[in-house]
């Protein structure tokens, strides 16, 4: 009975460049599995028939279906994603401000003419525009 052992210095170094890379590739293909899930679950417009079609392509033909919703669905990803991104952001500064006219006292009239003075001087108003608007607080 021979068995043999390999030893690191026996395993050339593009046999390590060579297994790395295919690692790697094998990473980058689940995050990209995992992107077109989730994508699939984010879009709206499919029915849950399509999506259980796609979802079983890809995990039954793994590379190909990978890479045949990416070449098919790829533009409209990128689409989902923005307007993902743009509904969480809207829903976050409306949350910020509903949060913070809340917690804010109402504003003086000291506190508004101290906002003007400040504009007044930093010359985002002209001197017109100040007592405009200081008129305005005052009565």
């Amino acid at each position: 009975m021979s068995s043999s052992v390999t030893l690191a210095y026996d395993y050339p170094l593009f046999g390590v460049f060579w297994t790395t890379m295919w690692f790697f590739l094998w990473i980058l293909w689940f995050f990209l599995l995992f992107r077109i899930i989730g994508d699939l679950f984010r879009d709206d417009a499919l029915n849950g028939w399509v999506k259980a079609v796609w979802i079983v392509f890809v995990i039954v033909l793994p590379f190909l279906g990978v890479f045949v919703y990416v070449l098919v669905r790829g533009r409209g990803m990128g689409h989902r994603e923005v307007s993902a991104a743009e509904s969480r952001q809207k829903n976050f500064d409306e949350y910020v401000r509903r949060t913070a006219a809340s917690d804010t006292p109402p504003a003086t009239p000291a506190d508004e003419l101290t906002k003007l003075s400040r504009l007044r001087e930093q010359g985002d108003i002209s001197e017109e525009e100040f007592q405009r608007a200081k008129g305005k607080v005052l009565h």
